[in-house]
């Protein structure tokens, strides 16, 4: 039995809320794929009304499954080479995951990533995925299914938000949510706490 296995798992209606209530709630969660994984600690939101979303400009091949039912992963490849795992929620939005706290897995993740450097295992979405052993093949399934496991959520974490990175569209939106004082962010965390 996995250790997520004992934590309380996400209720129903979890995904089905505006996208920055979600990219908050997550940071705590555990994410498993497979038994692998850990501790979420960094998200970036994206709403249908943001210039930086894919699904700004509408449906496509690529992005289709920002465009179903909340609680559903959108993998896609970032600049032809990195993996980036999105969960989707209401409203033709998504919640990038940005970084984990390794927890479950450690050498699966560090044969994957080729390093034993815990903190630089998952700290990223291209290491993150890379990691977890995310692809194309995850697209659009269910996070209530395996091989998604989330769960935990029932304790309260002190969050700080700031600007999303890397992007060149609506760059000043606070959307970057971080586990105040984690070690393993993808970049330092922003200045302000929003708790």
């Amino acid at each position: 039995m996995s250790s997520a296995a004992r934590r309380p798992q996400l209720p129903a209606g979890f995904f089905d809320k505006d996208v920055e209530t979600v990219a908050r709630a997550l940071i705590g969660i555990t994410l498993l794929i497979d038994g692998v994984g850990g501790i979420i600690v960094e998200t970036e939101a994206y709403d249908e009304d943001d210039p930086a979303s894919h699904s700004f400009r509408g449906p496509t091949a690529r992005n289709a499954s920002m465009f179903g039912p909340p609680g559903h992963a959108y993998v896609y490849r970032s600049h032809g080479i990195h993996w980036c795992l999105n969960f989707v929620s209401r409203a033709v939005s998504g919640v990038l995951i940005r970084a984990l706290e390794p927890t479950a897995g450690l050498d699966a993740m560090a044969s994957r990533r080729a390093t034993g450097e815990i903190r630089r295992l998952s700290a990223g979405p291209g290491r993150l995925c890379q990691a977890l052993g995310i692809d194309k093949r995850l697209d659009g399934r269910s996070l209530a299914q395996p091989p998604f496991e989330l769960s935990g959520g029932d304790q309260t974490v002190r969050i700080t938000a700031g600007p999303r990175i890397g992007i060149s569209r609506a760059i000043d939106t606070p959307w970057r949510f971080c586990l105040e004082g984690s070690r393993f962010l993808s970049r330092p965390a922003p200045r302000m706490s929003d708790g």
